[in-house]
């Protein structure tokens, strides 16, 4: 758990700069069930869409009875997809860090458990990379979370989207007793977080 709220989370010292391009970027990060780190970054802004999927494993075993069997290399993940002249990679990170998921979590999160349900970053190059390792080192010295950060940090081989009824869960079912105790807290701190920025932006 984090000693800090997400309001006084610290930003990455290492991160790729705002780009003023119309190109987009993808950032594919597994944190437990795909529900609630989906339901999240639906709510970032600067973030142009998200989709749940399955990274990690072969394109045979990607469906979500066989992931959730834990007989794959697959986790749940997000692929993320972003205007990098609104929002940066790293910024992406912190809201990974401090709202989507619980980062000191082996191999579970919340009441979920297994190793499809492991904290990781798929990381397209070696930019993304460098960024992750950084931050990571960064919030474990400064002892940010009680515990060590188990976040893998492995090469995106590729994303298989998931099954159409998994996309946009949280949306579409808010009285899912799942989704109400777990996604809904993570898409109100989220919340929160964009408005305490917006009036620093905005004294």
């Amino acid at each position: 758990m984090a000693r800090v709220s997400p309001e006084d989370f610290p930003d990455p010292i290492i991160d790729d700069p705002l780009t003023p391009t119309h190109g987009q970027r993808q950032a594919v990060l597994a944190g437990g069930c795909f529900w609630c780190v989906e339901a999240v970054y639906k709510d970032l802004q600067g973030v142009s869409s998200v989709k749940s999927g399955y990274a990690g494993g072969s394109a045979d075993t990607a469906d979500y009875e066989t992931v959730s069997s834990g007989t794959t290399n697959h986790a749940e993940s997000v692929e993320v997809v972003y205007d990098p002249s609104k929002i940066s990679y790293g910024q992406i990170l912190k809201v990974f860090f401090s709202i989507a998921h619980d980062p000191t979590q082996l191999n579970r999160q919340g009441p979920d458990s297994g190793r499809q349900y492991r904290s990781a970053i798929f990381y397209g190059d070696n930019e993304q990379k460098r960024v992750a390792e950084a931050y990571i080192g960064q919030l474990n010295k400064a002892h940010t979370f009680d515990a060590p950060i188990v976040t893998e940090v492995v090469p995106l081989e590729a994303f298989y989207e998931a099954e159409t009824y998994h996309q946009d869960y949280a949306a579409r079912n808010p009285l899912n007793p799942y989704i109400a105790i777990n996604a809904q807290p993570k898409v109100r701190k989220l919340r929160a977080y964009q408005a305490a920025r917006e009036k620093v932006r905005n004294p």
